[in-house]
């Protein structure tokens, strides 16, 4: 028996990097997958299908900054599997964003981060909340980061909406969890996934000194997230709400 079976869990940005080995390893505890991702990942579910039995993943191409595609992926959901008892905030913008120095961002796209990292979350939310709210239980977990806590130089606009994510946790926590919906935060420190392999911008930049304030002295992978996202998924988590869990080798302690 897996630790997440019959669960029904929604992974935004779940077709690629990180939300990629999350969607994999929810499916391995049991649960039902539904990949909510900008770009395709019908490959990925079908291998998840092949892999733990036909249903058990479904990709669905949405763009999480628009709220009618939310309600269309919601509703796809609900009436593919008739219930969601988790919901992973992971889709967001950093690998493709360039170190730049906080003058220099351009409006543009100060609010294009935002849109995707905050109001995105937002709004999966809005329309997944009323039917876990209906059902009496469920689990929202967003994705942060530590880069929140310490701050790193030339990405104020990602730290900034990774820092509003801690914040919305907390406030829904208080709104949502008299309703018996557990809401926390899961905050990965720097983690070499594909996507920040191929961007050597950022490594250059950060890893040797993210690396030497670790309390762990290696590199971070997706694979190390995992454990705290099936905890914070299943039942083992029920009587924690509007915490962070900071995966990141002991860069950043909360």
């Amino acid at each position: 028996m897996g630790r997440l079976d019959g669960r029904v869990i929604i992974v935004t940005g779940g077709a690629k990097g990180i939300g990629k080995v999350y969607s994999e390893g929810l499916a391995n505890e049991g649960a039902t997958v539904a990949i909510a991702d900008i770009v395709d990942g019908a490959g990925l579910a079908e291998e998840i299908c092949v892999a733990h039995g036909a249903g058990r993943a479904v990709a669905m191409a949405f763009d999480v900054s628009s709220e009618t595609d939310v309600k269309r992926v919601v509703g796809d959901v609900m009436k593919r599997y008739g219930r969601i008892d988790v919901l992973v905030n992971n889709a967001a913008m950093f690998s493709t964003l360039q170190p730049t120095e906080p003058w220099d961002i351009d409006v543009e796209l100060w609010d294009r981060v935002m849109a995707v990292n905050v109001r995105g979350p937002f709004l999966m939310v809005k329309h997944v909340a009323p039917a876990m709210i209906k059902a009496g239980y469920g689990k929202i977990i967003n994705i942060a980061s530590g880069t929140a806590y310490r701050g790193i130089p030339h990405m104020a606009h990602y730290v900034t909406s990774k820092g509003a994510m801690i914040g919305f946790t907390r406030a829904l926590a208080r709104d949502l969890g008299p309703r018996g919906i557990r809401v926390n935060t899961l905050a990965p420190g720097l983690i070499m996934s594909d996507s920040i392999l191929a961007n050597t911008e950022h490594i250059e930049e950060m890893r040797d000194a993210v690396i030497a304030a670790r309390s762990i002295k290696r590199d971070g992978l997706p694979e190390d997230l995992i454990g705290a996202l099936v905890f914070l998924s299943g039942a083992e988590s029920d009587f924690v709400a509007g915490q962070t869990l900071a995966v990141c080798g002991g860069t950043t302690t909360t």
